[in-house]
């Protein structure tokens, strides 16, 4: 599939990002123009200019079991990375910065499979960091150590407990992604806050065993205490 011509009025970010066009397919890249501290807001995902996608292709984002979206903005251009500079918060549609912050003039990143559940277009990374995972084909192929210091997105966290449960011939209910009631307790999107990864186990039919299992091989996404500012610094809106 060649690379997506733009269709929008570029630059979109033209206060935060850089966009390096290289003449190479699949080449062109990002750069920061500003400076955050971890979880700082780096941009918002707003309908529109984004839409939803009829199917999942190299440029859509996965924010949901079943969905895709199509970012129609120079975003599109933020490539992957295995220790990226981004994290997309498919449940609060934002672009924060990763948990080491941005700085001005790096390249902006984030870990494709932290949203997607497998790849389209499948690639080799060339990251070259020490924990370069090799071949990006999405989080439904890679192994509990490929993805244990990653921060997944929710719709990735409960997608792969039900994988392991069926590897497992573990029964699965099929999951409440609105809201169910645990223990008296009332959790939205299929969630508890009980365990290490954000996953409501018990409601998926996980076993304790397999539950602490994947809680301890997997990170879920920033904590509200990261979110809560208590890392300091000002954000960046657009």
């Amino acid at each position: 599939m060649a690379p997506i011509k733009p269709h929008w009025a570029q630059p979109s970010h033209p206060d935060i990002q850089e966009v390096i066009i290289n003449d190479a397919e699949f080449t062109t890249k990002s750069i920061s123009k500003v400076t955050l501290p971890p979880w700082a807001l780096f941009a918002k995902l707003d309908f529109p200019p984004c839409t939803q996608a009829a199917e999942p292709t190299y440029a859509t984002v996965q924010y949901g079991r079943d969905k895709h979206l199509n970012l129609n903005s120079d975003l599109l251009y933020i490539n992957h990375s295995c220790e990226p500079s981004l994290y997309f918060d498919m449940t609060a549609m934002t672009v924060t910065a990763g948990p080491k912050g941005v700085q001005t003039g790096e390249e902006l990143t984030f870990f494709y499979p932290s949203t997607e559940w497998y790849m389209a277009q499948p690639f080799d990374c060339l990251c070259g960091k020490e924990t370069c995972r090799g071949r990006i084909s999405g989080a439904r192929d890679m192994t509990s150590e490929h993805l244990g210091n990653a921060h997944l997105n929710v719709h990735i966290r409960q997608l792969l407990a039900e994988k392991y449960a069926t590897e497992l011939a573990i029964a699965t209910p099929a999951v409440d992604t609105n809201v169910h009631v645990n223990g008296g307790g009332k959790h939205t999107n299929g969630l508890s806050s009980a365990n290490g990864t954000g996953i409501d186990y018990a409601y998926l039919g996980v076993t304790d065993a397999l539950a602490g299992a994947v809680a301890g091989s997997l990170r879920r996404g920033p904590t509200s205490r990261e979110l809560s500012g208590e890392m300091g610094g000002d954000t960046s809106v657009y």
